[in-house]
């Protein structure tokens, strides 16, 4: 099984989901198609197996780091770099987790769905602490922490095809980006009366 594994993981990773047939994972392994069909089912289901292993090995990373922190206020950036490292130091897994030739549905398309979801909650658990308690909704918090992850995806799609700075230094530049804005969002909000008052006593207009 774990030849197997690392055979499919290192085709799906350099080719995509959609390119590698069930064919040429067995030609890999050295087995028979329809053994391989009897221990994994189908395609999609060696491919979760692969997938898992990514999956497991981001989040574990990412969590580790954030519980690592001294603050909140630390968690946010910890979490983000801790992304990038992952990327940098297994590039095959981030293939397969972050795969865009996968199918938009299906158990493959849920699986890698639960994944993202878990990064979400990762980085919501670090806003929070962030916002003032006004601020403290679900909604808000969900959609700031998916833009975020939106935003290092992205990123991290032009690091690999560019290169131009470290992993570390795009952990940084998002990190600088993000971190005013949520200061920003942190201070409180002064109120003001629509009428002011004269040193009489008096409204003024």
């Amino acid at each position: 099984m774990e030849q197997t594994l690392g055979a499919a993981h290192e085709l799906f990773a350099e080719r995509g989901y959609a390119a590698v047939t069930m064919d040429e994972i067995a030609a890999a392994v050295g087995v028979t198609k329809p053994l391989l069909y009897n221990y994994f089912g189908n395609k999609e289901r060696l491919y979760i197996a692969c997938m898992e292993r990514a999956g497991d090995s981001l989040i574990n990373t990412v969590a580790e780091s954030v519980g690592e922190s001294a603050n909140p206020g630390d968690a946010l950036g910890a979490g983000v770099r801790a992304f990038f490292r992952f990327l940098d130091d297994d590039r095959a897994a981030w293939a397969v987790l972050f795969d865009e030739t996968l199918p938009h549905g299906g158990e493959v398309f849920d699986r890698v769905a639960a994944y993202r979801g878990q990064i979400v909650d990762l980085v919501s658990a670090t806003l929070l602490p962030q916002l003032p308690d006004t601020r403290r909704v679900k909604v808000e918090t969900e959609a700031l922490s998916t833009a975020l992850l939106g935003a290092a995806e992205a990123l991290a799609r032009w690091w690999l095809r560019t290169e131009a700075i470290s992993a570390e230094q795009a952990a940084d530049l998002l990190v600088s980006t993000v971190e005013p804005g949520l200061r920003n969002r942190s201070a409180p909000t002064a109120t003001s009366n629509t009428t002011s008052k004269s040193p009489q006593g008096g409204n003024t207009p």
